[in-house]
């Protein structure tokens, strides 16, 4: 009978597929949960071997989340499986890289934590060079050295996305953790991964209960450009995804502007007006963007309106 490990090694690569605003961080030493968290609607589940596991069970937790995830990474319909490996810059860190490369056992994507520079993501890129389907890999900034680092982080080669630790930033700068405080990192973030053409994902929002502050939170996040937001717990996607998707009235008046665009494109490509509001490229491509977070592909391109002279 083959092992997990075996019957992971032996399976086909999986397609790349994109990932989406629903994020669902579980805890690498509770392997009861895998099967729930892949099953609970998040885009993204996130298997975590750092700050959930204590040191005496990192060695446990690694050879469960491997398994699991080298499995299911190969499964072509289901959400992304990734994992948070621990500090490249420490032994548990490499440890996880070593295991991931003798295995074969890599997931669809490996979240870098306590990111600080582009050396940490080059060292985990250059570790998955021999995988049969590379994993994309993301880097956690939750430090303000990571924060000031940001411009060089962001042009590493190979780096897929950028993922935003609140709590650990809150401690390492003697902050709070409110919304006022984190306002400032956040954009940070979401400027620089934008300048670079990555995506960033929004820190969780950890108070469980608190379902109105969970849908402000990510009601800001979606405000500062964000494309997603981690979840701690499977009743806590909803909210977010319900962020995320635009209002009726929100892709109406986008629809309007994509209508408005498509007919002054056809007599000449100048300038118009949608709803009382001028349309020029910049209106066009926001237009398009809250249509393709619900889900549709506009037909028209912001190259055909042209601003006024």
């Amino acid at each position: 009978m083959q092992s997990p490990l075996d019957r992971a090694n032996s399976a086909p690569p999986v397609p790349a597929r994109p990932s989406g605003p629903t994020w669902l961080v579980t805890p690498g030493i509770t392997p009861a949960r895998f099967d729930t968290a892949v099953g609970s609607g998040a885009e993204v589940v996130l298997l975590d071997l750092e700050d959930s596991v204590p040191t005496r069970s990192k060695a446990d937790a690694r050879a469960v989340v491997l398994a699991f995830a080298g499995a299911r990474t190969r499964e072509v319909s289901g959400p992304l499986l990734g994992v948070r490996i621990n500090a490249v810059d420490g032994a548990e860190g490499l440890r996880d890289l070593a295991a991931m490369g003798e295995e074969g056992l890599w997931p669809d994507l490996v979240v870098v934590p306590k990111v600080e520079s582009g050396r940490e993501i080059e060292a985990v890129v250059q570790a998955a060079r021999g995988a049969q389907a590379a994993p994309k890999v993301w880097a956690l900034i939750e430090s303000p050295r990571g924060v000031v680092g940001l411009a060089d982080i962001v042009r590493t080669p190979d780096l897929s996305g950028v993922l935003f630790g609140a709590a650990d930033y809150a401690a390492a700068a003697g902050c709070q953790l409110t919304s006022r405080a984190m306002w400032y990192p956040r954009a940070q973030l979401v400027t620089a991964a934008a300048a670079a053409g990555i995506p960033a994902v929004d820190s969780p929002f950890f108070s469980l209960d608190d379902q109105d502050g969970l849908r402000r939170d990510a009601m800001d996040a979606v405000e500062l450009g964000f494309a997603g937001k981690v979840a701690v717990h499977p009743r806590q996607l909803s909210v977010i995804a319900q962020a995320f998707a635009p209002s009726p009235r929100e892709l109406e008046a986008a629809r309007a502007v994509l209508d408005a665009a498509s007919a002054v494109a056809k007599a000449g490509g100048v300038i118009t007006t949608a709803d009382g509001g001028m349309v020029g490229p910049p209106l066009v491509e926001a237009a398009r963007a809250v249509v393709r977070r619900a889900g549709h592909r506009p037909a028209v391109t912001t190259t055909s309106v042209t601003k006024a002279s």
